[in-house]
């Protein structure tokens, strides 16, 4: 219900308030309007969707790219190419380098993706993974990442068959002396392993244990060479494991992925042929964390 009041009288007449809007807004039918919003929104979208098509070609080439060629596989002109990329480059989002003004991912995008892939995505997108590599297996799967100098277990499943190994998620082993510990060892840099063998004690757990660090120096360069790691009863006397890396879309190890089980069970010839399945399920797992090359072809350019 609207109380009705009469009209001031410095208040102006209709018509003459009509006139005066008329002078500050100008005169169009709302079909035009319209079509100008539609224009800048399609324009939006358009200008949004080529800067992703730009992020995602660099991203694909780790030692950089140049205007002219990612123009090229973007389909777009330099020039639109050039001022889409210097805007993301003002963001952070690219850099590009000085001498060859070749572009690279910016680090507030590793930021965006490290926050998307917490522990919990991880595992929820991990798992399906493992589920299956147990099925062909029948072996116990393992994903798992690092944690300072050891490597934490995240996701497991177990497999359909008897005596199945019962380690819990969120369990903490040794790097030196397991396969899972091997491949992160295997992805750190040179400098990031000397300083790892510089401060770790490498003690036994069994008497297959490695824990001279030249040896482990050695067994790691083998696991760059191969992309597969081994544990031969290094943990647990009964048991043997195998792991290979796990990437993301950047192509760095984000974790590695491996089955154990007994070793009346699991021989070094079953387990030896069981990397290949492993292989095969890292880099579907890779794939799903966005990776564009197989996952053991990680540690080649270490080799």
């Amino acid at each position: 219900m609207r109380l009705r009041t009469k009209p001031s009288t410095s208040e102006k007449p209709a018509s003459a308030r009509k006139s005066a809007i008329a002078k500050l807004v100008p005169a169009s039918g709302a079909e035009g309007e319209d079509e100008a919003d539609d224009k800048q929104r399609s324009g939006g979208v358009q200008s949004l969707g080529r800067a992703f098509s730009i992020l995602e070609q660099v991203a694909r080439h780790r030692e950089g790219i140049g205007l002219a060629e990612l123009s090229k596989l973007v389909g777009l002109h330099n020039s639109t190419t050039f001022h889409l990329a210097k805007t993301l480059v003002s963001l952070g989002y690219l850099r590009q380098e000085k001498d060859n003004k070749r572009y690279r991912i910016g680090r507030p995008l590793f930021a965006l993706a490290a926050s998307a892939l917490d522990e919990i995505e991880m595992v929820n997108v991990a798992t399906p993974v493992l589920e299956e590599l147990s099925r062909q297996t029948s072996e116990s799967s393992h994903f798992a990442v690092r944690m300072g100098d050891a490597v934490i277990v995240i996701a497991r499943t177990s497999g359909p068959g008897a005596f199945q190994l019962t380690d819990r998620v969120g369990v903490v082993r040794p790097a030196h002396c397991t396969a899972l510990g091997k491949i992160i060892l295997a992805s750190l840099r040179p400098d990031q392993f000397k300083r790892f063998l510089d401060r770790a004690e490498l003690k036994p757990s069994t008497p297959k244990s490695i824990t001279d660090a030249g040896v482990l120096a050695r067994e790691i360069a083998e696991v760059q060479r191969t992309g597969v790691a081994f544990d031969d009863g290094e943990f647990n006397p009964e048991v043997r494991c195998v792991a290979v890396p796990v990437t993301d879309f950047t192509g760095q190890v984000i974790g590695a992925l491996g089955i154990s089980g007994p070793i009346w069970r699991l021989s070094n010839q079953a387990l030896h042929a069981g990397a290949q399945i492993v292989q095969a399920a890292a880099d579907r797992l890779s794939a799903e964390f966005g990776a564009k090359d197989p996952a053991h072809r990680a540690f080649s350019q270490k080799a």
